[in-house]
């Protein structure tokens, strides 16, 4: 029998079935030493997958600091729709209509029930920012995780990576923002969004350079929107540092805070 004929055997005796089933077959004894070299890494590796995956920390109930509500899962309980005003109950069946937010009533909605007569307004201008002001899904999901990353806005990270993946955002380019790391090599309008993100939020000072080349992209009143877009979620992102929202249960965090 011929060398390659003794690996093919070799293979179908050793290896599990997906991996005999496959169409690269290894030849001769070099092609042995790299499928056991292979097998011998992955055995190694595969517990410390199975283990990172078992003790990915999850929220629920039971986790949450003992000044939370469990109803509510910030600090204040979830008031009563009918112990509401008009304005009230209609912030409360705003938030609480499938769809109309990310979060529902456990999120910003909810904690706006104890300021209901800023909630129709603050609407209003939120909507218009994200949708009617002219950005587009992808670069409106980029300017919410480059803030929600710069305020350490978990709750907020959480509720948008999976929005921004949805509009097209690659999971590299989260990445960028999630871990901090070099624009270099991104779209340059993306790059610039995420750092004027970062220096109004980190550095507190926005650099000339970062302003001109946004401002060449849309122009001073539509740049000027970006800016009220990415302080709407920063203001947010006080609100719930304030009262400490809680992920809902089952939610992973996904942003390395300490």
């Amino acid at each position: 029998m011929s060398g390659s004929g003794r690996a093919d055997r070799w293979v179908s005796r050793h290896l599990p079935v997906p991996l005999s089933g496959c169409a690269i077959r290894p030849r001769g004894r070099l092609g042995l030493l790299a499928v056991a070299t292979f097998m011998s890494s992955l055995a190694l590796v595969q517990p410390v997958l199975a283990q990172t995956a078992a003790t990915r920390p999850e929220t629920s109930m039971s986790t949450y600091p003992p000044d939370i509500d469990p109803t509510s899962g910030f600090r204040l309980p979830l008031p009563r729709r009918e112990d509401l005003d008009e304005a009230g109950k209609r912030t409360f069946d705003r938030g609480n209509t499938p769809g109309a937010n990310i979060a529902g009533l456990r999120g910003p909605a909810g904690v706006q029930l104890y300021s209901p007569k800023t909630t129709e307004h603050l609407s209003a201008i939120n909507r218009y920012l994200r949708f009617e002001a002219g950005f587009t899904p992808r670069i409106r999901e980029i300017a919410i995780l480059a803030t929600a990353r710069e305020m350490d806005s978990q709750f907020e990270w959480v509720a948008h990576e999976p929005e921004a993946l949805k509009e097209g955002v690659p999971a590299s380019l989260i990445d960028v923002i999630r871990f901090r790391r070099s624009t270099e090599g991104l779209d340059p309008t993306e790059a610039r969004v995420i750092e004027l993100a970062r220096e109004l939020w980190h550095d507190h000072k926005v650099k000339p350079e970062t302003f001109a080349a946004l401002k060449a992209v849309y122009g001073p009143h539509k740049l000027i929107d970006l800016v009220l877009l990415m302080g709407a979620y920063a203001s947010t992102a006080g609100l719930l540092t304030a009262v400490d929202v809680q992920l809902p249960p089952g939610k992973v965090p996904l942003l390395p805070i300490p």
